[in-house]
Formats: structure tokens, sequence, C-alpha cells
């Protein structure tokens, strides 16, 4: 290459400049897209009864909370969440197409303080390129296990898996047969459970799916169990007028699921439903016992998803967020239980 006479001196002025600008862009690999790090700012939660000091919800006991905000426009539509370490780091999707990863800070007394290191990468396509329909980035539902995010996306209804990099996720390498019928499923009704089953139970770790709100013909909710040595379709019974948002499987093998309702005159609420562990099984219609119902009285939102994790003392831990829907009216919660068992 030659440069004018006189140039030499610009040039490598701006080739140092250039050097700097990709030195400190967002590392971005083929395939994949920049992970953009998230200011999140945290309000501590002290009461879950708003205006009352009491604690105790049945078997549930609340440990505390936060309310976020961010500057970011994509921040926020948050629909599931998995701990990749036992309340700490975490892992979830939104449902505007894009994974998130963070960590969750406490105080000393262990309860939740802030988040830190909080951080978005938009989902990409098996090209690479990022997915902006709605259509196709609705993801609703999360399961992890062995190094594997499972995702349920509704809308475009699958099931697909991820290597889990926090680093730089790259395309789904695989979708799983979800059994129950593409033509049962509503649009906006998808599965919003993806759960591993307790790996010492019937199902030996395999993965669960319940949908929202998508009825068979007796108005219960369609369900399977795609992975495991008992495959098959089954439902849940729905109670009342509450949709499913999210579920995980706790140590003795029971489901909990976490329900919302919603209407104008009584506006949000949302519910804890246990669901016995025998009963998910194929052809069963499972149930069982509601552990909390909560309404605007309390620090509620748009409740989307839910994770049950053991904390260090042994205590079982159930820790809810919220989906914003990015909305001005409705707020980014974290909440936190201890469930007291029997």
């Amino acid at each position: 290459m030659s440069f004018p006479r006189g140039g030499f001196r610009r040039t490598a002025v701006a080739v140092i400049a250039l050097l700097a600008v990709v030195a400190w862009a967002p590392a971005v690999s083929a395939g994949s897209t920049p992970v953009e790090p998230i200011e999140v700012s945290a309000r501590p939660i002290t009461e879950f009864h708003i205006g009352h000091s009491d604690k105790q919800f049945g078997p549930l006991e609340f440990v505390g909370g936060l309310e976020t905000t961010s500057p970011s426009r994509d921040f926020g539509a948050l629909s599931a969440f998995r701990f990749l370490k036992a309340g700490s780091d975490f892992i979830g999707v939104a449902d505007t197409g894009y994974w998130f990863f963070g960590t969750l800070a406490r105080d000393a007394a262990g309860r939740p303080a802030g988040i830190r290191n909080f951080r978005m990468q938009q989902m990409v396509d098996k090209a690479g390129l990022p997915i902006d329909k709605k259509s196709q980035a609705d993801a609703e539902g999360l399961a992890v296990k062995d190094g594997i995010a499972t995702v349920g996306f509704e809308r475009n209804h699958r099931v697909a898996q991820y290597r889990i990099d926090p680093a730089d996720m790259k395309a789904s390498y695989r979708q799983l047969d979800f059994l129950v019928p593409a033509r049962e499923l509503r649009q906006n009704r998808g599965f919003e459970t993806v759960a591993h089953a307790n790996a010492n139970g019937q199902h030996q770790g395999g993965l669960v799916v319940v949908s929202e709100k998508s009825l068979d013909k007796a108005g219960n909710i369609y369900a399977a169990i795609i992975q495991g040595p008992h495959k098959g379709t089954f439902t849940v019974k729905r109670n009342g007028d509450f949709d499913i948002t999210d579920g995980a499987f706790l140590p003795d093998g029971d489901l909990l699921l976490l329900e919302r309702s919603f209407s104008m005159i009584g506006g949000v609420k949302m519910r804890l439903r246990r669901i016995y562990g025998e009963s998910v099984e194929k052809g069963a219609v499972a149930d069982g016992p509601v552990l909390l119902e909560a309404d605007m009285g309390y620090q509620i939102d748009n409740m989307e998803a839910l994770d049950a994790w053991t904390r260090d003392d042994g205590a079982l831990m159930v820790s809810l967020l919220s989906d914003d829907n990015h909305s001005i009216l409705q707020r980014n919660l974290y909440l936190e239980f201890i469930l007291h068992q029997d």
C-alpha cells in the first residue's frame, strides 16, 4: 500500500484509533450477537403484604425482594429464569428474544440487596442473525441442566436446546418433540413451564413442559413429559380463572406451579400451587393444593418466572420474577420465600 505525501502519519493515527475501538468493543463471534452490560438499580422490598409486617403466608415465609429499574430500553419482559449457582448467579430469557445473566447480591442477613453484573444478549437463528420477529422470539419457559438451557417458545411453538455460555450464547443446536399436538396449542398460550423432574423420581430428571392455557375438551391444561422413561402427554387441572406462567420441581418430586389471573375488576393476582408428583404421569390429570394466593394488596405484578433451590443451611427456597411487558404501568419485581415443609 502506498500513502500520499504527508498522509502516513494521519493514516497511522486513524488505524490506531480504529484498533482502540475494536479492542473495547464487546466480543462477538461468528453466529452470535453482542453481550450488552445493563445498569440495574434495585429498591429493597421488606414487606410482601403492603402495610403489614407479617412474614408468614401459609407454608411460605417472606425473606425479601427487589424492585428493579434500568435506563436500558432492552431491560424488562423477563419471562423465565434459573439459578446457575444457588441464590446467586442466574440465567434467564425475555419474551422479546433476549438472554439475560446476572448475580443476585445479598446483605449481611442474606436478604436480596441488589443485582450485579447484569447483561443481555439477543437470541440468534441458525444463520447467526438476530431474531427480531416476536412470533419467533417469544421465549417463555426455561430449564437448565448439565450446561444445557432448554427454552419453551410460544406463537411459533417449539422447545429448543442451547449450550450455556454466559459470554456468548449461540443458536439452538436441537429442537425437541413436545408431544402435544401443535393444533392444540393456542397462539399466545404455549409452553410457559419447562422443568427437569427430580433425578431420583419416576421421571429420572426428564423434561416436563406445561402450557399456559391450551385446554383440552374437559377444560384442563395440556402438558407433557418429553424426556425420560415414561414419555407422554397429561393435563393439569385448571383451578378457577388462573393460568400457568412457570414451574419447578421440588426435592420430594412435587411440581410447584406459578399461576396468574387478571381481570379489569380484580386486577392482577398470583398463586402458587403444589402439584402432587405422582399425578405427573402419562394420561393423568395432575392436581394439588394452593399454597399461596395474593392480589394487588401485596407486592406483586405480572408474575411470570419461578425457581426453587436449596440454601446453604438446607432451607427450601422459592424465587419469583415479574414481567413488566415494557410498560410504564408495570414493575420488574424479584421476590424470595422459604417454603416450609410439613
